[in-house]
């Protein structure tokens, strides 16, 4: 069943892209001249999705009247300017909005180019809550556009995931799309937090899965990486 909700975090300080972005907030910033937000956005309305929670803090009346002009999805403001409560406290916070079900994690600085089949369709269908508290998008760590790192997660057979230990090197990167469980967010600590907590207790629990990616991803975390994920959009045209 495809969730009906779904979150985009944009309340990062996007540190590693001043001065380049001046007073832009990171999720405004331009790939291929259309703000990376909306990337995320144009693919949850593309799913069916209608209702939106995006969580603000840096430059957030900039990205309020951004997302303000919106017709679809429909777009709520999980504000943020108080406190910045990190991925996993931020999504908590917003867990009322977000309703009892199943609902969709998108980051606001990751985009990706779509295969046959639509990731977030994909995600979807391999959803299982009775099985899952979180069902990540995985992109390989080879080809992946603006990424260096050593990986985040091997992946079972089955899917089941498992964190990078410090000095290991693992095939696969979180994409920074993602199905949750409000069940995921049962005991998490109050205020500020990361989300990588919670995934590290649904691994223990054997509840943490993962999906690759059909198509190509490209995190753009940097003002280079803005570069190349326009090379990649144009030769992808």
């Amino acid at each position: 069943m495809t969730p009906n909700t779904a979150i985009v975090l944009a309340a990062g300080l996007g540190t590693r892209m001043r001065p380049y972005v001046g007073d832009v907030p990171k999720p405004l910033v331009k790939v291929g001249g259309k703000p990376l937000i909306d990337y995320g956005l144009d693919r949850l309305a593309e799913a069916g999705i209608e209702r939106v929670v995006v969580n603000v803090h840096y430059l957030a009346d900039t990205l309020e009247r951004h997302l303000a002009v919106r017709k679809a999805p429909r777009v709520v403001i999980s504000d943020e300017r108080g406190e910045l409560l990190g991925t996993g406290g931020g999504i908590a916070k917003a867990l009322p909005e977000l309703g009892d079900a199943p609902f969709f994690l998108i980051n606001s600085d990751t985009f990706w180019l779509d295969g046959i089949k639509p990731n977030l369709a994909r995600l979807a269908k391999g959803f299982d809550a009775d099985t899952i508290d979180a069902l990540l998008l995985l992109a390989p760590t080879a080809g992946s556009v603006g990424y260096s790192g050593r990986g985040d997660f091997a992946m079972a057979p089955d899917g089941r995931l498992r964190r990078r230990t410090e000095r290991e090197v693992v095939p696969f990167v979180y994409a920074g799309a993602a199905i949750l469980s409000p069940a995921l967010f049962a005991d998490a600590p109050a205020g500020a937090f990361p989300l990588t907590l919670l995934f590290d207790r649904a691994a223990e629990r054997e509840r943490l899965f993962g999906l690759r990616l059909e198509g190509l991803w490209m995190h753009v975390g940097t003002p280079e990486a803005v570069a190349a994920a326009e090379a990649a959009l144009a030769a992808a045209v």
